[in-house]
């Protein structure tokens, strides 16, 4: 049984690393997919994706837009409606970090953080839950981390911009349960991605390593297992939530 068959689903950065798994885990159970990258670096990645997802026997189609600009989160919903007539799902995964400690982070960099990781979720949930209370159906999945939940020196950016995603994803659950809308967030641990290279590097790998009770990091794949449990019917009764996939380390 698909488990999302016929849905039309949205994943923003979709065109590597934890958002690629999730969209093509998607397509996998059913769902037509209509993903997002931004920088024109990527825009191969994204086509290998959609080709990928279309071999499938899905529709797919990639868009080059910024979520964190409301201008281009309207144009690209409006145009994902045009070409799939709808949006079942949303997956805000759109993010990025630029890690520096506080004495030494600028407001520009600061700034880059919140619109990528915060504002983007601002943008994308608003023009979505339009058709979704249309619909009277709709599950929105935001992707936090462990850092917005227990913090990490060096990482005051990140961690605020993800912890601020668990504040709003548990104030739309409650605006949006009466019209069957759930929204609920993902907090990943250390997971395997381009982002997070670093932590194999160097003797600081086993330091990390020591904090995890599963003993390894993560990969991208167990969070879009995830997704696709909030995504699907079987997470019916579940919004507001905040599921970590983090081998133990929030313990």
């Amino acid at each position: 049984m698909n488990l999302l068959e016929g849905k039309v689903c949205i994943v923003t950065g979709a065109a590597r690393g934890i958002g690629e798994s999730i969209a093509i885990k998607l397509a996998e159970q059913g769902a037509n997919i209509a993903f997002t990258y931004v920088s024109e670096g990527s825009a191969e990645k994204a086509k290998a994706v959609e080709e990928k997802i279309t071999a499938m026997g899905r529709k797919a189609k990639a868009y080059r837009s910024n979520a964190g600009k409301i201008e281009e989160c309207e144009s690209f919903v409006n145009d994902v409606l045009k070409e799939f007539g709808a949006v079942d799902v949303c997956v805000n995964n759109a993010g990025i970090s630029k890690d520096n400690l506080l004495l030494r982070m600028t407001a520009e960099q600061w700034d880059d953080v919140m619109e990528t990781n915060l504002k983007s979720v601002f943008n994308m949930t608003k023009q979505v839950i339009r058709p979704m209370m249309k619909a009277k159906s709709g599950s929105i999945i935001n992707m936090s981390s462990i850092i917005g939940i227990r913090g990490n020196a060096g990482q005051s950016s990140y961690a605020a911009s993800k912890a601020g995603i668990i504040g709003f994803t548990k104030s739309v659950a409650l605006e949006l349960g009466s019209r069957n809308i759930r929204c609920n967030a993902i907090a990943p641990g250390f997971v395997e991605t381009d982002m997070t290279h670093y932590l194999k590097e160097g003797s600081g790998a086993d330091a990390f390593l020591a904090k995890i009770p599963l003993g390894r990091f993560g990969k991208s794949d167990e969070i879009a297992n995830t997704t696709l449990f909030l995504a699907s019917d079987l997470s019916g009764y579940i919004t507001g939530q905040v599921i970590s996939v983090c081998g133990g380390l929030n313990i």
